[in-house]
């Protein structure tokens, strides 16, 4: 045999002993695995570089994965939780001012300023708040007449309306509050409301007619009581605050203290008061009923990060939507804070999660009546942070928006201007922070049209017409149309875009 044959010869040998070694070493039992179901070894991600022996993580990796969890949770656990803190806040709030749980009733006699700092609030009607607490049994409330709001839960769901849009239709009377799981018996006599949470929020407007804020005060005052139903047979003498001219805040942290908040909600509410999906990521960062929030230095550590990053989602999601649907035209900056229309954020059974923390990161009080507007009833809004460039509104510049003749409202318009850190009405030399059409002193333009200034000090001719802003301070604003006409619908009428004019 040639020393080429006794070569091929010797190749063929290994190799038939190699094959057959591994024949040997093959699983009887040998599955196809695809490549995608795998894990390898190792891969880099944004969280760094994550090692497998075989699929079993390594140390460093499940230290890194468990941070990422955690600092994603407690992310989500703001964005999800900004319902409940701001509940939680206003009440708080109130409480500081001495508006006591089921017994206290505030109200702006003087109407509402910047001093008192409130989500999106305005300066063209008086306010009445209340909270109450059903933890130990149904509260009864006494509406006046002609007024206009919602009640909504501790998760800010909404509960009723009262007054224009409640079952009482304008006509005042007595509402009973039923908390969950009640199985006493509920007297003849009421609008009967069940809600399910103790916690609930009660918010409604009495409009100022013809300038007459004392009338509109003395109206509500005349009529509204809060108390037990324990104290139906004689009820107390009704606890009136006064919140005009108060310095407080009623809106939710932005820091730790957030997750403080939500943890106060979650003990004082049934375990069963909310979605369980959300109940479970409050309790996967330590938030759970029953026991003590006591995070860790690690812990502390990673939520105090995620809540940073989660407050500059917010604002993403508020002042920078990625969201179309939230562009009321496509023309224009204005937009919607009830994407699709719907105060419960449903949109073919979905749960719209941005649209949820958008409405709420801005603004206090929900009901059907707010996200769908009825023509000629109740009231639409439009916010807008931004000129017709798409620029930031800056504090420092001068700006003006036309609003097109006619105005398609039954009642009056009213725009407002609030601070972009707090979303509360901006800290100016301006009281009302806006103006409204019930202002006699506003000047319209030959067409009909109103053009309204905005700017740190009014453009000569234009004092009636201007609104005061202040530098250094970014801004926003709302449009309201109250009791809106067909054109506002069918968006054949439409706002013009604040125009910088310097």
């Amino acid at each position: 045999m040639s020393r080429c044959s006794r070569t091929v010869a010797l190749t063929l040998l290994t190799l038939l002993l190699a094959t057959s070694a591994e024949a040997q070493t093959q699983p009887r039992y040998l599955a196809k695995v695809p490549e995608y179901i795998t894990t390898p070894n190792a891969v880099d991600t944004r969280i760094g570089k994550l090692t497998f022996f075989d699929g079993l993580p390594d140390v460093e990796t499940v230290q890194r994965v468990y941070d990422n969890l955690d600092f994603s949770r407690g992310v989500e656990a703001f964005l999800s939780g900004v319902p409940a803190a701001s509940v939680y806040a206003v009440c708080k709030g109130l409480d500081e001012v001495g508006v006591k749980r089921n017994g206290g009733i505030a109200i702006t006699e003087d109407l509402i300023d910047a001093r008192q700092l409130f989500l999106t609030a305005n300066s063209t009607t008086v306010y009445v708040i209340t909270c109450m607490d059903l933890k130990d049994g149904p509260v009864v409330i006494d509406v006046p007449p002609g007024v206009l709001g919602p009640v909504d839960d501790a998760y800010f769901r909404w509960v009723t309306d009262v007054g224009l849009t409640g079952p009482d239709k304008g006509e005042g009377g007595k509402y009973l509050f039923v908390p969950p799981g009640y199985t006493g018996e509920i007297p003849d006599g009421y609008f009967v409301a069940k809600s399910p949470t103790f916690g609930n929020l009660m918010f409604y407007r009495a409009f100022v007619k013809q300038g007459d804020i004392a009338g509109a005060v003395a109206a509500v005052k005349s009529k509204a009581r809060i108390y037990p139903l324990s104290s139906a047979n004689a009820p107390p003498t009704q606890a009136f605050v006064n919140l005009s001219g108060t310095q407080m805040n009623t809106i939710h942290a932005n820091t730790f203290y957030f997750y403080e908040e939500i943890n106060e909600v979650i003990q004082h509410e049934p375990g069963d008061a909310f979605d369980p999906e959300i109940v479970g990521m409050f309790a996967s960062i330590g938030i759970k009923k029953g026991k003590p929030f006591a995070p860790d230095e690690r812990m502390k550590g990673i939520l105090t990060d995620a809540v940073a990053v989660a407050n500059a989602t917010a604002r993403a999601i508020l002042f920078a939507p990625r969201d179309e649907r939230v562009r009321i035209f496509p023309d224009r900056q204005w937009g919607t804070g009830f994407v699709g229309g719907s105060y419960a954020f449903l949109n073919d059974g979905e749960r719209m999660l941005d649209a949820r923390t958008l409405f709420h990161y801005y603004a206090t009080g929900i009901t059907p009546a707010m996200a769908n507007a009825k023509l000629g009833t109740g009231s639409a809004y439009a916010f807008s942070a931004r000129d017709s460039k798409g620029e930031y509104l800056d504090g420092g510049k001068t700006y003006k928006i036309t609003l097109p003749s006619p105005i398609p409202v039954g009642q009056f318009w009213s725009l407002t201007v609030y601070d972009g850190q707090t979303r509360s009405m901006l800290e100016t030399d301006q009281r009302s922070a806006g103006l409204d059409s019930n202002d006699k002193n506003i000047k319209k333009n030959e067409d009909g049209s109103v053009t309204v200034w905005f700017a740190p000090k009014a453009p000569a001719g234009q004092e009636s017409n201007w609104v005061q802003t202040t530098a250094g301070k970014g801004w926003n604003s709302l449009l309201r149309l109250y009791a809106p006409l067909e054109p506002w619908f069918d968006k054949s009428w439409k706002p013009g875009d604040f125009e910088r004019v310097d």
